[in-house]
């Protein structure tokens, strides 16, 4: 278990002080993978820092697996370091060493015999699917194959603890979906407990089991994704699930503005449907307990998390006002998250 408490980091520059993180508190489960998410400046890497002690907290501890980070130094931080890998944006592989080499340099670190450590890199090529291209040199391979490489090395030294810090920020959105999946894989075959630093909602979306939102150093929300993405309580942590949605939010108000353009009346409303919801004939039922009321649909559709689906649809209720009602009435007795987007 990694478990942060009390956790502050405080840095002075040019007579400034600066309050990177403040009085962070987290637990997180051995297996899982744990999304903490902010924007630039929010101070999530280096809170990760803090982690495999390249920061040292001003105040507060670092415990994994019983180990105080901050007490350690010399010798027996390198050997806990060791049990930790890391993976960043820009990839920082070797380009004078192949696809075997850079896999392998960190078993050269620590002695391990030649023989041993390329058949190592070897396992963790087919690990990471770059089988065929043990020869190539970063600069011959794409930005995704380049990034399993990065991976593939930060598994060398079996470590217990991945830590990812904008991993796939500069990669495009199918090959940062592979990348997603790679560590999904990662994580379930090897039982390794993943950290994911991103400003990235999809990359939370997709693969964390639970997440903290950081702003201006603190955490202001946490808990599980699921839960989270039904439920934002912060302004922050709202701005950030609506983002995720903006492609479609976009498309949606064109959609909106020439329907009522053609239909101005009735009520639009925008459904949440979580987990089994999302495959349950609610819409239908609703229809047949209330016939009366008309409907066309805007637009719809359905995100998967760790935990379950969560699916929205936006529709224009069109009838009597009393009967409309009593279908909002019944969607909430469905436990139907209903928001009145533009109404009579």
């Amino acid at each position: 278990m990694i478990e942060l408490t009390d956790i502050s980091k405080t840095f002075n520059v040019r007579k400034k002080t600066i309050n990177a993180v403040q009085d962070v508190n987290l637990k997180i489960n051995d297996g899982e993978i744990y999304g903490i998410v902010g924007y630039s400046g929010a101070g999530k890497s280096t809170l990760v820092r803090m982690f495999n002690g390249l920061e040292t907290p001003s105040t507060g501890t670092v415990t994994i697996n019983g180990t105080v980070m901050s007490e350690l130094s010399g010798k027996a931080l390198r050997d806990e370091r060791q049990k930790m890998g890391m993976i960043f944006q820009y990839f920082n592989l070797l380009w004078s060493r192949t696809v075997i080499e850079n896999i392998a340099f960190p078993l050269e670190l620590t002695k391990v015999p030649k023989a041993e450590r390329l058949a190592k890199a070897e396992a963790l090529i087919k690990t990471v699917g770059l089988e065929g291209r043990e020869n190539a040199y970063p600069s011959e391979l794409s930005g995704g194959q380049q990034q399993r490489v990065a991976i593939a090395r930060a598994l060398a030294n079996d470590p217990k603890i991945l830590l990812s810090d904008e991993a796939t920020s500069g990669l495009d959105p199918k090959t940062t979906d592979e990348v997603l999946d790679l560590l999904l894989k990662i994580n379930k075959e090897l039982n390794i407990t993943i950290v994911v630093i991103t400003h990235e909602m999809h990359v939370i979306r997709k693969i964390c089991d639970r997440m903290a939102v950081m702003d201006d150093g603190k955490v202001v929300e946490e808990g599980s994704v699921f839960e989270i993405f039904r439920h934002p309580q912060e302004e922050i942590t709202k701005r950030f699930v609506s983002e995720e949605e903006t492609p479609q939010l976009d498309d949606t108000t064109v959609v909106i503005n020439e329907l009522l353009a053609q239909v101005p009346t009735g009520k639009i409303v925008k459904l949440t449907f979580h987990g089994d919801q999302a495959k349950l004939p609610i819409i239908s039922e609703m229809l047949r307990q209330f016939p009366e009321v008309d409907l066309n649909i805007v637009d719809g559709s359905i995100h998967q998390t760790q935990e379950g689906s969560i699916g929205t649809l936006y529709l224009q209720l069109l009838g009597d006002e009393a009967e409309i009602n009593g279908a909002e009435e019944y969607l909430h007795k469905m436990r139907v998250g209903t928001e009145v987007i533009r109404g009579e």
